[in-house]
């Protein structure tokens, strides 16, 4: 199993980097506003990363399409094919 890492980074004028490592060797990255957001973050990784990696990711972006089309649908914005 791999070590979990992280590291948070920022240059002037850009918001937080923050880069995860998750103890199956998976890795994130997101942007934040502030380093304690971003600090955050990495801990809700390691503490949901069992649920990430047994995750169907086919089954997770059928759904957001769906989800996404129902929400045009309502805004009676033109379909998505």
């Amino acid at each position: 199993m791999a070590q979990r890492q992280f590291r948070i980074t920022k240059r002037d004028g850009e918001m937080y980097n923050a880069e995860v490592t998750d103890s199956y060797g998976t890795k994130h990255q997101n942007w934040f506003d502030t380093a304690a957001e971003a600090n955050n973050w990495i801990y809700f990784i390691w503490e949901q990363e069992d649920w990430f990696a047994n995750v169907d990711n086919e089954e997770l972006l059928a759904n957001a399409i769906h989800d996404c089309r129902q929400i045009d649908e309502r805004s009676h914005i033109r379909a998505i094919m």
